[in-house]
């Protein structure tokens, strides 16, 4: 008598993998290519003699192409910081660092940018919290980012509160906004890689749309996790945990 013996494999997840991977691509060649498009485009304007024969127009080309290199530069760094933190072989060193000297630093590097919006930025508590695990150079980064996207998306003469809670072994760090807030139906992909809620917007304020899929790797990593809770028009509110010392 003979049988066959069939052998199954589930390969869903190496589509879902090989989907995330097709759409990365095309997200960052489509990144690439609208800045490159146009440095290109004033470059080869420059080169037929504008720079001789109309100089004040030749500077404001100049402007627009250092523009465009800068955010060439930013979204490389992004993406190179996005794939160090994707790394399995990525290990951070945690020591015990209080939050507040943390949180005071990121708003002493921020505070000239929300001043020209006349934002004000309001401590509640952090000084008040127990040690916590953390790489402070990464906490840091994830605190710069989320008030920078705070600061960005809150109108002028508006204020920003950033704020801790403590509970069980977790200190909560949350920052919130009197901005525009983020739609109900953006919300479930705000962490996704390039996913932006206003994409003329957010490009034309810098952003990569690479921000938050960083701080979300930047919490796990730390054995946290990361929300939001926003109402549109109204404000938003990021939270993040980390682990006591």
């Amino acid at each position: 008598m003979q049988g066959v013996v069939a052998i199954f494999h589930d390969i869903s997840d190496l589509k879902r993998l090989e989907k995330v991977r097709r759409d990365f691509v095309a997200n960052v060649s489509h990144e690439l290519r609208t800045p490159l498009t146009i440095i290109k485009g004033y470059a080869e304007a420059l080169l037929s003699g504008t720079l001789i024969t109309d100089p004040e127009r030749a500077d404001r080309f100049l402007g627009i192409i250092n523009s465009h290199a800068d955010r060439l530069a930013t979204l490389i760094k992004d993406l190179l910081a996005l794939s160090e933190l994707e790394s399995r072989n990525l290990a951070i060193k945690l020591d015990p660092f209080p939050i507040s000297g943390i949180v005071r630093q990121a708003c002493l590097l921020l505070e000239d940018k929300a001043r020209s919006k006349a934002i004000t930025i309001e401590l509640k508590n952090t000084g008040e919290m127990p040690p916590v695990m953390a790489d402070p150079g990464r906490v840091e980064q994830v605190l710069i980012n989320l008030l920078d996207n705070a600061i960005k998306y809150t109108p002028e003469h508006g204020s920003i509160t950033i704020s801790a809670t403590n509970s069980d072994d977790l200190v909560q760090v949350s920052v919130a906004d009197t901005g525009i807030g983020i739609p109900p139906s953006d919300l479930p992909r705000i962490f996704e890689r390039f996913y932006r809620v206003d994409t003329a917007r957010s490009r034309e304020q810098g952003g990569t749309g690479l921000g938050l899929a960083i701080v979300k790797h930047i919490i796990l990593l730390h054995g946290g996790n990361i929300a939001v809770e926003s109402t549109h028009g109204k404000g938003s509110t990021f939270a993040f945990t980390l682990k006591k010392a």
